[in-house]
């Protein structure tokens, strides 16, 4: 059997800032997947590291595909660097680096096992955590982020707004559509056969799930049908430490963060409290597990929400935990609904003296609706963590000063 592989290019890499820069850095991430023979491409768009893609932008990352398999003649040669000493060299480094990951996998007693455990989870936050490190602290460089930095660059960049309330109704609407025009009788006896075939263990269920879909049953009612027999998996959220704070090797940022933290400490008799939350349908926890390690390192108690909360449960646990300050990390442009409804949701409880802070894929034209609906700080790709940290804790200072 042929291994067929699809690649997508790097969304860590695009930067807020210098945004055209990422043309670059794609261009470059799309030539080595297909030096190295993927079949199927995604090319990222430049702007993603401040907002959802423009259509331009769409088209220029896919232009950079066509312009790689029509003009370079690269997809014409089964393996262009054949025999190259420094390919085949970082290519065998990255077979002994993955044999040991391997090892330890099977060590725990398969893949399965690893993830039940939270293995593959933790190292992704170790190496993510000790690269965040050397981008702050300068080890790593990143043209236009910690060095030759431009802060004019992205004037008049095009912003693509999104109206979700609009976008919701939209779906609800296309929904209910689907809804009145499908025959519910075979659709709920369908659904009825993915759950018994759950539940048996026998039959095909991805059979019954093509045959349900064809039948109108939405994804969200498939799902269902299994989580009546599977359960809904809930990981338990960690945060590892030590990891950031030893790469970063203390430098004066991070000492002076450190710092604010220990004052904090000493004049409210508890360290500062932080919930990192995630709200909607935004899957994408790497940078909240990012901040999650470096403040642990920095001092603050952090608090880790699960995945896909609603305002109110973010800001419930925010509560009940009694936190200082409620991080929300957004990726997914649901900043100006989710944002407003979980502070909104913080005063009917009567806690509105937690502090809201966002920080993730938020275009700078939005900060001011941010902090008209309350919130006390906006954080954006390439924000120094020592930093952030830094500007989070002398609010508190302030406030407690004030009080």
């Amino acid at each position: 059997m042929a291994l067929r592989t699809h690649c997508q290019t790097s969304g860590y890499s695009l930067t807020a800032q210098d945004v055209y820069n990422n043309l670059g850095r794609t261009a470059l991430e799309a030539a080595a997947a297909a030096f190295g023979g993927t079949q199927s491409l995604h090319t990222n768009s430049l702007d993603e590291a401040i907002a959802l893609p423009t259509d331009f932008s769409a088209k220029l990352a896919r232009e950079t595909q066509i312009i790689l398999q029509k003009e370079t003649g690269i997809t014409a040669v089964v393996d262009p660097f054949a025999g190259s000493y420094v390919v085949e060299t970082l290519t065998q480094e990255l077979i002994e680096r993955a044999k040991k990951h391997i090892e330890e996998i099977e060590s725990y007693g398969g893949m399965t096992k690893a993830i039940e455990k939270g293995i593959p989870k933790m190292r992704i936050e170790e190496a993510a955590a000790k690269k965040q490190a050397r981008i702050d602290s300068g080890a790593e460089q990143i043209i236009g982020v910690n060095v030759f930095k431009d802060q004019a660059s992205n004037d008049n960049i095009p912003i693509l707004q999104v109206d979700n309330t609009a976008v919701r109704e939209q779906q609800i609407k296309s929904i209910q559509s689907i809804k009145s025009s499908r025959d519910e009788v075979l659709v709920n006896q369908l659904l009825d056969d993915i759950t018994l075939c759950a539940q048996k263990g026998e039959g095909n269920l991805l059979d019954l799930a093509v045959k349900a879909a064809r039948a109108r049953a939405t994804l969200g009612e498939i799902s269902l049908a299994l989580e009546k027999s599977f359960g809904r998996y809930q990981a338990t959220p960690t945060t590892i430490s030590g990891v950031y704070s030893k790469e970063i090797k203390m430098d004066s940022k991070f000492a002076e963060a450190k710092a604010l933290s220990d004052r904090f400490a000493q004049q409210e008799g508890r360290r500062p409290r932080i919930l990192i939350a995630k709200l909607g349908q935004d899957g994408h926890d790497r940078g909240a597990k990012v901040i999650a390690t470096s403040f642990a390192d920095l001092g603050f108690d952090v608090d880790m929400g699960p995945l896909f909360q609603t305002p109110e449960d973010a800001a419930r646990q925010a509560a009940e935990n009694d936190v200082h300050i409620l991080g929300i990390s957004s990726l997914a442009a649901g900043h100006k609904t989710l944002v407003p409804q979980t502070i909104e949701a913080l005063k009917k409880m009567g806690r509105e003296d937690i502090m809201v802070i966002v920080g993730g894929v938020i275009p700078p034209v939005d900060y001011p609706f941010l902090f008209e609906k309350g919130v006390a700080a906006v954080f954006g790709p390439g924000t120094v963590i020592s930093e952030a940290a830094s500007g989070v804790l002398r609010i508190l200072l302030n406030e407690t000063n004030l009080s």
